[in-house]
């Protein structure tokens, strides 16, 4: 760990320059221009002293965070393949019932439908990829082709099917997470 590229990091976010820091913890500029390079190493009383200025701890200072994982592939995705219904579904966020969306790829075998949903909170978009789907919202159908988006607002029974004799893909986005 370099202890003097997080202090500069602390430092610049508090707005603070060198000698603005090194006055309030009673240190000379030079000093703190050192300990950002990494040339000079303080005591843990010293340590403790910036920190305070700067807002934190040496518990918060000294803890590793892992990084958030922004893109993800072929390994993190979860599938469920419905042999019985004849859709299979990509999760293509892991844990995305953790967030406030859940986006899915559904594929659709001719014939094929999803799961009937019951009415539940939030809302529900989707981009025809491939193929053409039929969306049955209640007792209404709606025919969406490759290039077509829809809108559900899930406050009647729901599915998609695909009447056709050629496989569809639907890119699916779920608020909150129903999946």
């Amino acid at each position: 760990m370099q202890i003097g590229q997080k202090i500069k990091f602390l430092r610049q976010q508090n707005m603070l320059t060198q000698e603005e820091l090194a006055d309030r913890c009673e240190l000379s500029k030079g000093f703190i221009s050192l300990l950002e390079r990494d040339m000079t190493s303080p005591s843990i009383a010293t340590l403790k002293d910036i920190l305070e200025t700067l807002g934190t701890d040496l518990a918060s200072f000294f803890t590793e965070t892992e990084d958030e994982k922004v893109v993800f592939g072929d390994e993190d995705y979860a599938v469920k393949d419905d042999t019985e219904l004849g859709n299979k579904v990509c999760w293509l966020i892991p844990n995305a019932q953790k967030n406030e969306m859940e986006p899915i790829m559904v594929t659709l075998e001719p014939g094929g439908k999803t799961y009937p949903d019951n009415p539940h909170e939030g809302e529900e978009i989707g981009y025809v990829l491939e193929g053409t789907v039929v969306i049955t919202v209640g007792s209404q159908k709606y025919t969406a082709r490759k290039g077509q988006s829809f809108l559900i607002r899930p406050d009647k029974p729901h599915f998609i099917s695909n009447n056709s004799k050629h496989r569809a893909r639907i890119f699916w986005v779920s608020t909150p997470p129903s999946f």
